[in-house]
């Protein structure tokens, strides 16, 4: 990453330094000054500057933000699933916390969203034009997040981000080894994408900002290789011994039937780690042999 033109270290607030947004602060320190904030700032990863602050709760941000910041990375999930718990996540916290930053500027603010935001479900290609028209209250309230950021008087990037799935986030493996997911063919199409490579794409929109490149205002995040959910499945079983199938077990995907594009981000120059399923679930599944 290169240093920005005034000669400093860019200054970055990771805002909500949970498991991705404490990935995407890890790897931005070897070129920046790295502030995460989250209600405990003591789980803030090794070197990150931790910051305890409650973004629903605009008093804890006062004289606790850091100055003359250059980028933000808003990265929050919620608390609780329900309308209101969106609503604090992805409207009221950003809300919050650019009222606290003020009228200065950033060079750029990142809002990490997700394809839940396309209701599509007819197997066909969703890309950064596409409509976002969201029937349940997580989606509509991730728009309004994303409205927020790009109407802010900040130069705001979209990334969505498809299904995230790795060593930290092992539950649809899980699934499929204890026999409780047995989706049927044709099985919905699903989209995801690895955790390592999530907290790249991040890391490489803000190195391309740094460098005076210009960034697009949305970005899908999401693997090479959509594929249905049965073959995901299948393939697993092939590769290491799995329980049967319970009789309750889970049918299908919960986000429509659709295939992210994500050519925008590979335009960019992004390359993937894992860029599809099989190279990503193979590192997993080795790792428990």
């Amino acid at each position: 990453m290169a240093i920005t033109e005034n000669g400093h270290r860019p200054r970055i607030l990771v805002a909500g330094c949970g498991k991705l947004g404490g990935s995407i602060a890890s790897g931005l320190l070897e070129h920046a000054e790295v502030f995460g904030l989250r209600r405990n700032a003591s789980r803030v990863p090794e070197g990150v500057t931790g910051i305890s602050a409650d973004l629903t709760r605009p008093e804890t941000l006062r004289g606790a933000l850091p100055t003359h910041l250059d980028f933000v990375i808003y990265c929050l999930t919620p608390s609780r699933y329900d309308n209101d718990g969106y609503r604090d996540a992805y409207v009221t916290g950003l809300t919050n916390l650019l009222d606290t930053i003020g009228d200065r500027p950033l060079k750029r603010l990142i809002f990490i969203s997700s394809t839940s935001v396309y209701a599509q479900d007819d197997d066909g290609w969703v890309d950064e034009s596409s409509e976002t028209a969201p029937a349940r209250f997580s989606g509509q309230q991730i728009i309004a997040g994303e409205q927020a950021a790009l109407g802010s008087i900040h130069p705001a990037t979209i990334v969505r981000f498809s299904g995230i799935y790795g060593p930290s986030r092992q539950r649809f493996l899980e699934e499929v080894l204890e026999g409780r997911m047995n989706p049927q063919a044709p099985a919905p199409y699903s989209n995801r994408i690895h955790e390592v490579d999530a907290a790249r794409v991040v890391i490489h929109l803000i190195e391309r900002a740094v460098a005076g490149e210009t960034l697009e205002p949305v970005y899908i995040a999401s693997d090479c290789e959509p594929v249905r959910l049965d073959e995901v499945v299948e393939w697993v079983r092939e590769q290491i011994p799995c329980e049967a199938p319970q009789a309750d077990a889970r049918k299908g995907g919960r986000a429509g039937s659709k295939r992210c594009s994500n050519r925008r981000l590979l335009e960019s120059g992004f390359t993937f780690r894992y860029p599809d399923f099989r190279a990503g679930y193979r590192e997993m599944i080795d790792s428990l042999s």
